[in-house]
């Protein structure tokens, strides 16, 4: 199915996306000024709506993954709710980089869950 290979390549994009917004706002916390983190940090939430989208569209076609697949894919709304509610605040550069990390930890579990829990051959063998 095309869209459980899309779902996973956006996976790994959103995996990649926020770790490496976690390393830039560790070094804005310590200090440094990047000005490419804001975009940056609209691209990783803008990859993480579009796989709650794909994720959506393959659960209304009868696809299932793990419960532990969900679950962390859903906890990563709070922390990265957190990120953007704190990103606009000065001094709290520390709380951001801890948000963004708590994030890149979320997505990842729930992408190695995901890999884990249902592949595109799995996939195939529920539509036939």
């Amino acid at each position: 199915m095309i869209v459980v290979s899309i779902h996973e390549i956006v996976g790994g994009l959103v995996v990649l996306a926020f770790l490496v917004l976690a390393i830039l706002n560790l070094l804005q916390a310590m200090g440094k000024s990047i000005s490419v983190v804001r975009p940056i940090s609209m691209i990783a939430g803008g990859l993480l709506i579009l796989q709650y989208v794909l994720g959506f569209l393959l659960m209304g076609q009868g696809l299932r993954n793990s419960n532990l697949h969900y679950g962390f894919a859903l906890l990563a709304i709070v922390t990265v709710g957190a990120e953007h509610m704190l990103g606009s605040k000065p001094g709290k550069g520390m709380a951001v980089f801890l948000a963004t990390a708590a994030s890149f930890v979320l997505v990842l579990l729930a992408y190695l869950y995901g890999m884990r829990g249902m592949g595109p051959a799995e996939a195939a063998m529920l539509v036939r």
